[in-house]
């Protein structure tokens, strides 16, 4: 009898456990797939926010997002320059893998890419704003098929003449944005919001901005009217002779990082108004930073902090909560791409190298190394060799950041004791130890990656690209 009971028993259990597990499907099945408001930046870097602890920047709506999000503090340009960023944003692969490692050249319009895979799954997909992997001319029509699953379609190729600002829709035209293009790229972008807010089918939009890149004095009047260059505080990193330099082009950055603060605002309005906010994941990044001065450079390409660090806040109220938190994970580039598919219950294609920090970000564990990649495989045209520029593998690690060149150890620093970068550690006897730590650690990172570090002739030989004198691929 205890036996037949006992076998009535675990029937039972077995078909209040099968109606269980049916009701839990059943339940996440009927939960609504997430939107996507994706914004990238371009040229912003990491300090220049208030909630960084930047005290000159007014960037009240970012510093209200971060205090809504999860900030990752160590995200990093695995390339920080333009183009190879956004290739890796787009396909979460490695740049020597899909071979943008460099302006100007164009990615593979075959190539798995996080739009496709949003499109593949029901989504409305919208790109507006600066492409800049298309290689076919800055200012060229770029077709559907070399738009990588994005259906909507405002774009350019890549210009900086905020003011005068052109795009292309649906045909050859060439169409004009109105005013500052990131006010009105935002406006285009806040109207799509409205229209796909009533709609049962969820919507991935990136807003890919030309600011706060160079010209600096070029955002609106009301902007630069709040800052006044001699009172802006400078990084301790940037040289006396350059100093003065570095105020007034700081004060024009400074003005577009405020314009597009506000273009924040508005965006974040539009998802509380339409009862979006709680099932939008909104992330906000840069392709890289901005010397602007510090170590006596300009631009990026480098892996100095003013370069390669970014800004990468995510919020999700649904699944992450809405209490800002930081999480110190080193996470790079193609990072963004897996991590982005699996917040939304989507699987990465198996061409995608980056890691996954999906789990991370709700408490799991690290699923990095410890370390994120750093590399120049081909110095041209801002950082050319002329004016120092060379070849570089780096990995910047949540303590220190280590570079090699091609002829060796060339950058070790401790950014805890020395944020500003100013005492290089390379060949100091009493940090030997300490170099030939890193020195593996980087081994081990160039292992995983099968990455051999050759020279830029090498690369640019094996993807048949020409370039002038400078190693610029020339604009067309």
């Amino acid at each position: 009898m205890l036996r037949i009971g006992g076998t009535k028993l675990v029937m039972r259990f077995g078909a209040l456990l099968a109606l269980s597990i049916g009701t839990v499907v059943l339940a996440i099945a009927d939960q609504p797939k997430p939107n996507v408001l994706f914004i990238i930046a371009d040229q912003w870097r990491y300090d220049a926010f208030g909630f960084a602890g930047n005290p000159d920047v007014k960037t009240p709506n970012l510093d209200k997002l971060a205090g809504q999000s999860i900030w990752l503090t160590n995200a990093v340009a695995t390339v920080p320059v333009c183009c190879p960023t956004r290739a890796s944003l787009l396909t979460g692969q490695h740049a020597l893998t899909h071979g943008v490692f460099m302006n100007d050249v164009p990615l593979d319009p075959n190539a798995q890419t996080y739009p496709k895979v949003f499109a593949k799954e029901g989504y409305d997909t919208a790109f507006i704003g600066k492409w800049h992997v298309d290689g076919h001319g800055r200012t060229s029509y770029i077709p559907p098929e070399r738009r990588q699953g994005f259906q909507y379609w405002k774009a350019l190729e890549c210009t900086h003449e905020y003011n005068n600002s052109i795009y292309y829709a649906d045909d050859p035209t060439r169409r004009k944005w109105g005013g500052y293009d990131a006010f009105s790229q935002t406006e285009d972008a806040i109207r799509y919001i409205e229209v796909r807010g009533a709609s049962k089918k969820p919507f991935l939009m990136t807003l890919a901005w030309g600011p706060p890149h160079e010209p600096y004095q070029t955002a609106p009047e009301e902007f630069r009217k709040m800052y006044d260059a001699t009172k802006i505080h400078l990084r301790s990193n940037v040289p006396a002779a350059l100093q003065q330099r570095a105020r007034m082009d700081l004060a024009g950055y400074y003005a577009h990082c405020s314009a597009l603060d506000e273009c924040i605002g508005r965006l974040m309005k539009i998802l509380d108004a339409k009862g979006l906010t709680k099932n939008t994941i909104v992330i906000f990044t840069s392709d890289h930073g901005d010397m602007l001065y510090s170590q006596g450079s300009q631009k990026k390409q480098q892996p100095f902090e003013e370069s390669a660090r970014v800004p990468f806040l995510i919020r999700y109220p649904a699944k992450l909560g809405s209490s800002p938190k930081q999480l110190p994970a080193t996470f790079a580039t193609e990072d963004v791409m897996p991590t982005l598919l699996k917040l939304c219950n989507l699987s990465p294609p198996k061409s995608v190298q980056g890691l996954d920090f999906s789990r991370y970000l709700s408490g799991g564990k690290d699923p990095s190394d410890g370390a994120a990649s750093i590399l120049c495989p081909a110095p041209f045209g801002q950082w050319s060799r002329a004016i120092g520029g060379r070849e570089y593998r780096a990995i910047r690690t949540q303590q220190h950041t280590y570079a090699r060149d091609l002829k060796g150890p060339w950058l070790l620093f401790d950014n805890t004791q020395d944020p500003f970068q100013l005492n290089n550690l390379v060949g100091k006897h009493e940090y030997a130890d300490l170099q030939k730590k890193m020195d593996s650690w980087l081994n081990r990172k160039l292992k995983s990656r099968q990455d051999t570090f050759e020279n830029a002739a090498y690369y640019i030989k094996k993807w048949g690209y020409t370039i002038d004198a400078s190693g610029t691929v020339p604009i067309k």
